[in-house]
């Protein structure tokens, strides 16, 4: 482990969220599903819009979220192979590398998405749709090399602290660039774009994955390479990963506090993650709908990330006073009342009103769902299997969760239906939440404890 004071190492690992949260925020959460939905919703009122790929019919905002569901699935199945061959060859830094290029990559290659019938021989929406995923491959897949280094760069008394630093460093640097493309998209002609096209909007992809790989750097310099003291296979280094999980879940089972917190994860997770890759999509579609909206769109979703900043802060500081339990509880909580308040909001006032709190729960979850399965852990140098494993329950929690989304809407053509799951979600996550109160709070004490 290094040492926790080694402000230049964390000060590194968090530059990685200031890197790919620009992704999570252009890409995934407004500036993409806002030109997305307006490139392909149809000019009848009331009508859900429809598209083809490869010969099927979607919904479009459906669509997008299959997409995202089918890349969860995908890295759900990828990260225990790529954990084994990481811990194998003691290079996970080089697997970062690697999905965060693929990533970036993406993101640039979505300047050429537009209204054309075709793109590089490629049919419009296909184009996108694949663009958007391969972005989305890259930043999840990368995801998990990074979260596997908080143990090994911070002692558990630090890891609320530098695992916050992380999302608050996040959601700064996507706001930093998110204003930057806002002034870009709102003055077009000041920087040689036509006020009337679509350059504008597309240069913000191009400069996500600018933005995503320049600072990434940052990362990757100064990271160390794994331990040479992590477990190497002892079978067939693809076969092992799936291995390497089984040994994990071996270990999870024989602790109750981690065994339950994770079925909770698990469960609130399909809520989290959803709300995270719809939300914008269903602000466009149902409160913002006219293309005049759009800057308030922006706005709001700015506006919510700059309160997610303190947020994360707000729940590792009252972690240390009430415990990691009742602050996940707490925003658990809160979770629910927002996807009741969400299903019925009609206005600007009340989305404003809900982004909010929303904006402060949002990042303070993410932070200290990490920081407290990190805790968790058993004493072990093989973390990337570990945090592989956290991975994999987060992915198929995320693809359960937006695969019900996407059915829903595809089924009801209401996309406000949809919103009642997560609602279900998020009330069985708190129920097992509740199950595991006392073996939770109990190895978080006897930890707190022995770091003492």
């Amino acid at each position: 482990m290094q040492n926790p004071a080694n402000k230049k190492i964390t000060n590194a690992w968090a530059m990685y969220d200031w890197a790919n949260s620009a992704y999570n925020l252009v890409i995934t959460s407004t500036i993409f599903p806002a030109y997305y939905i307006g490139i392909t919703t149809t000019k009848i009122a009331g009508q859900p819009s429809y598209v083809n790929f490869f010969g099927y019919r979607f919904i479009n905002t459906a669509l997008m979220n299959f997409s995202i569901a089918a890349v969860f699935l995908l890295v759900a199945f990828l990260s225990p192979v790529l954990s084994s061959i990481a811990d194998y060859r003691r290079n996970k830094k080089v697997w970062l590398r690697w999905f965060c290029y693929l990533g970036s990559a993406a993101c640039v290659l979505l300047f050429f998405f537009t209204k054309d019938n075709t793109e590089f021989g490629i049919p419009r929406t296909e184009f996108g749709i694949i663009a958007f995923a391969v972005a989305a491959l890259g930043y999840w897949a990368s995801l998990v090399f990074y979260n596997s280094y908080l143990p090994d760069i911070a002692a558990p008394e630090d890891q609320d602290r530098v695992s916050a630093k992380g999302f608050m460093m996040g959601y700064i640097g996507s706001v930093i660039l998110q204003i930057i493309c806002f002034i870009i998209i709102l003055m077009p002609e000041t920087f040689g774009f036509d006020k009337n096209g679509t350059t504008a909007i597309r240069m913000s992809f191009l400069l996500t994955g600018i933005w995503w790989f320049g600072f990434a750097q940052i990362t990757l310099r100064a990271l160390p390479l794994s331990s040479k003291q992590e477990r190497k296979a002892k079978q067939n280094v693809i076969s092992n990963g799936f291995h390497e999980l089984k040994l994990v879940w071996d270990q999870i089972t024989k602790l109750p506090s981690l065994k339950r917190f994770l079925f909770s994860f698990f469960l609130y997770g399909m809520g989290v993650q959803t709300v995270m890759m719809v939300a914008a999509g269903f602000a466009k579609k149902e409160i913002f709908p006219d293309p005049k909206d759009e800057a308030q769109l922006l706005i709001t979703i700015i506006v919510l990330q700059l309160v997610a900043i303190p947020g994360a802060l707000l729940m590792s500081r009252l972690s240390k006073r009430i415990g990691n339990w009742k602050v996940i509880a707490l925003t658990i909580f809160i979770w629910i009342g927002i996807c009741i308040v969400a299903y019925g909001v009609k206005s600007s006032l009340q989305f404003y009103m809900m982004a909010a709190v929303l904006g402060l729960v949002m990042g303070g979850i993410q932070s200290m769902s990490r920081s407290t399965y990190s805790k968790l852990l058993p004493k072990t140098k093989d973390t990337t299997s570990f945090f592989s494993f956290y991975d994999v329950t987060e992915k198929i929690a995320g693809v359960i969760g937006i695969g019900c989304f996407a059915y829903i809407e595809q089924v009801t053509t209401n996309m406000r239906n949809s919103i009642l799951a997560l609602g279900v979600f998020f009330v069985l996550g708190m129920l097992a939440l509740l199950w595991g109160k006392k073996p939770i709070e109990q190895r978080l004490k006897n930890i707190a404890a022995e770091a003492a």
